[in-house]
């Protein structure tokens, strides 16, 4: 029993530490597309972008070190829910889905160990969003495959958003800790940031449909493209604003499910 409780706590404080590590990453890219709205940017606003933003920080390499320890946290904990028993509720799609969270940050905490360790200077998000696109257009049906990509990612930005204008985040927070005003505060950090984080989704999957419709791999947009695209709707920078702030509320939310979430 003592054994189980303090795996039980490892995890949750695992958990806690992946939750901060990517609200500070979401924080600085929505930073970075408000100063690109605004014409004051010349950063991408991507995962690459918002370490660049560490590392210039005091202390900085100290700090990504700590991103890699949270997102190798986060991979650790999802992985951990994707295997582990937890009551007859646990459906598989919810394992599954768990499953792949932690393929994802591990492959988070891969990269930004690389760019911890000074190995970054590669291609930009953009461009290695493009080189992906056209090695899957060069497989057999490639052209399928890209298109049921683009539409997933599609699917999951219209999920995203829904399921935040729903406020289902809620059933996974203990709202019973909170203050009345402080509740609110976080309903509004979740319905604001999921919304904007599900409108980016979206949009990189519409562009990656694009690709796969012309055949052209330089339709397909990495983060920082496709917050930029924004800008060039008929609500120009404005919309790109709004969505970039809603990208830092997201990142506070995250702090407050590192405070709050049931883990």
């Amino acid at each position: 029993m003592t054994r189980r409780s303090a795996e039980k706590q490892t995890l949750t404080v695992a958990g806690r530490a992946g939750f901060v590590a990517r609200g500070v990453v979401y924080v600085l890219i929505g930073a970075l597309a408000v100063r690109i709205a605004l014409g004051s940017g010349g950063e991408e606003a991507d995962r690459q972008g918002a370490l660049r933003q560490v590392a210039e920080q005091p202390f900085g390499k100290v700090m990504l070190w700590a991103l890699v320890l949270g997102f190798g946290c986060m991979a650790l904990w999802r992985g951990a829910r994707a295997v582990m028993t937890r009551g007859p509720r646990r459906k598989a799609g919810s394992r599954l889905l768990d499953g792949g969270r932690a393929l994802f940050y591990a492959a988070v905490c891969w990269a930004t160990a690389a760019f911890a360790a000074g190995s970054d200077e590669g291609s930009s998000g953009n461009a290695q969003s493009q080189d992906w696109t056209a090695s899957a257009l060069e497989l057999p049906y490639g052209r399928w495959l890209v298109g049921v990509a683009g539409c997933i990612l599609i699917g999951i930005g219209a999920v995203l958003a829904v399921r935040a204008a729903m406020r289902r985040f809620l059933r996974r927070l203990n709202t019973g800790a909170m203050s009345r005003r402080t509740r609110q505060t976080v309903t509004a950090l979740g319905v604001g940031g999921g919304a904007a984080r599900g409108a980016v989704f979206a949009a990189a999957g519409i562009f990656i449909l694009v690709a796969a419709v012309r055949f052209d791999p330089h339709e397909a947009k990495g983060v920082d493209a496709t917050l930029r695209s924004f800008a060039h709707t008929p609500m120009g920078p404005w919309l790109l604003v709004a969505v970039a702030v809603g990208l830092i509320l997201f990142g506070v939310f995250s702090f407050a499910s590192a405070r709050w979430r049931r883990l």
